[in-house]
């Protein structure tokens, strides 16, 4: 495991959450993602800090979170990764729980060559 794969796996996870959460509610606020990931609100609070100081989400001066460009591409990449996956479990007979699950495991650490054959592999046999 590389040293810095939990503190990628933390950020994929916060901006999925925050992507889901804008196109869900339409907007993100840190409580929301706190109850969306079942995480406390100072574990929200560290974390936004460090997305801040990378560049992928800003706050506005009522504390609502915009996600960068940058951010957006991570957020955007890794829920494509989660909802393909979902459908590959489910299209293979595996219950939806499990499928959200197992896909929430694997998106973090499937490679892009394996990721790329398999979705090649699930749109040819649709």
């Amino acid at each position: 495991m590389k040293p810095d794969s939990k503190s990628e796996k933390t950020t994929e996870d916060y901006l999925e959450a925050m992507l889901m959460l804008k196109r869900k509610k339409g907007y993100i606020r840190s409580i929301d993602v706190a109850q969306h990931l079942g995480v406390t609100k100072p574990s929200v609070t560290y974390t936004t800090k460090r997305l801040k100081e990378k560049g992928y989400i800003v706050m506005d001066k009522d504390n609502y979170i915009t996600i960068t460009e940058s951010g957006m591409k991570i957020a955007e990449n890794i829920l494509k990764r989660h909802e393909t996956l979902t459908a590959f479990f489910i299209s293979i007979g595996v219950n939806d729980e499990t499928a959200k699950e197992d896909a929430c495991k694997v998106e973090h650490d499937i490679s892009p060559e394996t990721f790329t054959a398999l979705c090649n592999y699930f749109n040819k046999n649709k």
